[in-house]
């Protein structure tokens, strides 16, 4: 294994009717703001449980952080808690609501305009912010990262600052979600495993092990978390998924990727796709493309995850990469540029893109524009 630090402070207070204790993990003495999506969570109870567990406590409201939070409503919440002094934020939301969340934290102490810290990539300096989970999908509730949009350039990038002090997850606030954003929920999961797993093979057995029960555990809850009945333990299974899936635990010592979601931001910036469902068509274009360079987790992969052993090596990959992107079709999600009705126009942005500013990735560092267009284009 790689040397590696590791520590992550989130407290996980899950289960049913865990939003009542937000009276004990939130310091009596904070000015808090509260921030929403753009309200659902009036629909499915959320926002009566936390109003209620927080009666008594004065606090500020900042509702409308879109799917992919924009830099430019993300502004009007940092103005707001500079004129009430916030000195503490709760996230009441999905990876996206909590992720625009993380700007305000780092905004609300930063005297320059808030997109200046997207491009610096990361702020040390932030406002203590917790979550109340209601979407699993991005692991937000749980690691440092973020990703923040500028509608008005049509850019995406990613953003770090700190971990959240807590995060409530109550498997019951995802029975009203829509079975799409479920399907692309699973689909963001799994993609987030194979960026830290789908690399170098022999680094670490355990962190292999670990990330294959997740992709196990996954596969074998989606029909039923997109089943109609309100299962519990089907929930409870899905949303700790999502969050060990990206908390930093299975990348411990080991190389990881992330073209794939490099790429996939791109996708969402241009079209306003969502993020699960850019995954579940480039994937498998980054499968195909590096093959190669895969050759040997795509093997342990297929054997493991699948069950494919019999063919020659070439047989059982292309058989693996063939069932990955049946699964992504199992959850009802498109596996084709074509399908969205995307094609060379989009892929020359994003290869110009890439090019203009350099980028390298993949555990390799060969994904540069030249190689985001061979993936794009095999995913056509």
């Amino acid at each position: 294994m790689n040397n590696f630090i590791y520590q992550n402070p989130t407290k996980l207070v899950f289960g049913k009717g865990q939003i009542a204790r937000l009276p004990e993990l939130i310091p009596a003495d904070k000015r808090l703001m509260i921030t929403f999506g753009g309200g659902s969570v009036k629909r499915n109870g959320v926002y009566e449980q936390v109003v209620k567990a927080l009666a008594g406590r004065e606090f500020v409201e900042f509702w409308g952080i879109e799917a992919n939070p924009s830099v430019e409503t993300l502004r009007k919440a940092i103005a707001l808690g500079k004129e009430r002094k916030v000195d503490f934020l709760l996230a009441v939301g999905g990876g996206s609501v909590i992720d625009g969340t993380k700007l305000i934290s780092a905004g609300l102490l930063y005297e320059g305009d808030a997109w200046e810290l997207v491009l610096k990539g990361s702020c040390p300096k932030t406002v203590p912010l917790a979550t109340v989970l209601t979407m699993a999908a991005t692991g937000s509730e749980m690691n440092s990262g973020a990703v923040i949009s500028r509608y008005e350039t049509q850019e995406k990038y990613a953003f770090y600052s700190n971990y959240p002090v807590f995060s409530i997850l109550d498997p019951e606030t995802l029975y009203s979600l829509p079975k799409r954003q479920i399907a692309c929920g699973l689909a963001d999961t799994f993609v987030h495993v194979l960026e830290q797993y789908m690399t170098t093979p022999g680094q670490s057995r355990l962190m292999d092990r670990w990330a294959e029960g997740i992709l196990h555990t996954v596969v074998e809850i989606a029909p039923r978390a997109l089943g109609d009945e309100r299962d519990y333990d089907t929930m409870s299974e899905y949303m700790l998924s999502a969050t060990l899936a990206l908390n930093d635990m299975i990348r411990m010592g080991v190389t990881q990727d992330w073209a794939t979601h490099m790429i996939g931001h791109e996708l969402t910036a241009l079209h306003g796709l969502t993020h699960g469902a850019t995954l579940a068509i480039v994937i498998n274009g980054t499968l195909r493309t590096l093959r190669g360079q895969k050759h040997g987790k795509l093997l342990q992969f297929g054997e493991r995850i699948w069950g494919i052993t019999g063919g020659t090596e070439e047989e059982r990959i292309d058989r693996t990469i063939a069932r990955t992107e049946e699964f992504f079709r199992s959850l009802g999600l498109s596996t084709r540029l074509s399908e969205e009705g995307i094609g060379e126009a989009t892929i020359a942005e994003i290869e110009r893109r890439f090019t203009a500013s350099g980028v390298h990735h993949g555990e390799a560092g060969n994904v540069d524009g030249a190689m985001a267009r061979r993936i794009l284009e095999a995913c056509l």
